[in-house]
């Protein structure tokens, strides 16, 4: 008797927790949701606003941020590599350095192509040095990865004064190289003219669509297929392969891993050798589809926003992709209409916070309600009495958006248990 009053719970619980995560398709109703209401408002706004509006899903808005997420994606994908095998690696954000210095060197001197290919070894190396101080010496991985954000500015510094200071004819300056020629770019033909279309006649809900989808197919680098790839192919590398589960029990319990035969220095190696490539192809990303050149300090943290959009993915794959969209989308504001688009956005997310705290309500979750409820009516009042948001805060846009999105998604997170913790080689024996 005791063990049939005992298993319902037991299935109960389970099935809690199965009814309340978020899978694709729940993901898909938010996004129709969200485009339902940005239909809605901007249906009812004045005429002088709507362009506000319509910018917010508009073709190049979205192409914008399917740009400025690839970098983003890359170096929390990194991350994630490095994390899921038990290394934690601040360090992304030098490696990103080293991609877009070595990559824009090596396509400056020969073509594109090899400047990819250098940006990835120079992002690699810098994850092997990582894995020399964390794995083999045990130094703190916070420390190391500090030292390699500092070494990966200094050095690059240091060679773009030498390397490209002197070619002054050519566009280069001791902060920054030539122009590198462009990598190719795809565009669907017929679908991207036709969603255009749709978009410029401005229907209710449809023109929205359009326009995120005519971002995703017009002007698309090959970079950005390849980063979706990467996305799609680490899921499979890490979670349907031996490869990747004995990766992945290296940073659960790398004890219990060497006590079954594998070899975890090599794993954790790899993966973080892995890492710094992927970073430094997100850096490779900036340098030579975003502006063509190397600029000194054009990462702008974007390794830090990348381990930000790791955290938010809950160290998965499909989460990172949709916090670097979020964050790259936050990004771009800035590019396209920044201040009135900005505005625009404060009475879309104060009605989605109204909406999400009456959610709260029915689910009695009072506190809840009552923060989120505060949240909207603040960010309402503050789009009533104003007509625009300050350039200084729009340029500010992503970082607030990270410390946000990270406050909220605090919760729920659970890194790999072995994650930054020192291991020995032989404590499995």
């Amino acid at each position: 008797m005791a063990t049939t009053s005992t298993t319902p719970k037991s299935a109960t619980a389970v099935q809690t927790k199965i009814h309340h995560k978020l899978t694709f398709a729940k993901v898909l109703l938010l996004i129709a949701g969200g485009l339902i209401l940005l239909s809605l408002v901007t249906a009812l706004v004045s005429s002088g606003e709507k362009d506000a509006f319509h910018t917010i899903t508009s073709s190049d808005q979205i192409a914008a941020a399917l740009s400025m997420a690839v970098p983003i994606g890359l170096a929390g994908l990194g991350g994630l590599w490095a994390e899921r095998a038990g290394v934690v690696n601040i360090g992304l954000e030098g490696m990103m350095i080293l991609g877009t210095f070595f990559g824009a060197w090596a396509g400056y001197q020969t073509n594109p192509w090899v400047g990819v290919l250098a940006g990835v070894l120079g992002g690699a190396v810098g994850g092997l040095v990582h894995a020399i101080a964390t794995v083999t010496f045990g130094v703190d991985h916070i420390v190391s990865g500090v030292a390699v954000n500092i070494l990966a500015l200094g050095a690059t510094t240091y060679l773009a004064k030498a390397w490209f200071g002197p070619l002054t004819e050519e566009g280069g300056s001791p902060k920054q190289s030539p122009q590198v020629d462009d990598l190719p770019t795809i565009t669907v033909p017929g679908l991207s003219d036709w969603l255009q279309g749709i978009e410029d006649k401005h229907k209710f809900f449809v023109s929205d669509v359009a326009g995120i989808f005519g971002g995703l197919v017009t002007n698309v680098s090959v970079l950005t297929l390849l980063a979706i790839a990467l996305v799609v192919g680490t899921f499979f590398v890490l979670w349907k392969t031996s490869f990747g589960l004995r990766l992945r029990s290296c940073g659960e319990n790398p004890t219990a891993a060497e006590s079954l035969g594998v070899n975890v220095y090599l794993y954790k190696y790899a993966a973080v050798v892995t890492s710094g490539a992927l970073a430094g192809l997100g850096g490779v990303f900036l340098a030579l589809v975003r502006s063509h050149i190397y600029n000194e300090g054009q990462t702008g943290g974007r390794g830090y926003i990348g381990l930000a959009a790791m955290l938010f993915g809950n160290w998965r794959p499909g989460g990172l992709a949709m916090g670097a969209g979020l964050f790259g989308y936050s990004d771009a504001l800035q590019l396209r209409n920044g201040g009135p688009t900005v505005h625009a956005l404060l009475l879309i997310a104060g009605i989605a916070l109204l909406l999400f705290a009456a959610w709260k309500v029915y689910r009695k979750a009072l506190v809840a309600a009552a923060i989120n409820a505060v949240a909207g009516a603040v960010l309402l009042v503050w789009y009533l009495l104003t007509d625009t948001v300050p350039s200084e805060l729009v340029s500010a846009t992503p970082y607030i958006v990270t410390l946000l999105v990270m406050a909220l998604a605090a919760q729920r997170l659970r890194m790999p248990k072995a994650n930054g913790r020192p291991y020995r080689k032989g404590q499995g024996k």
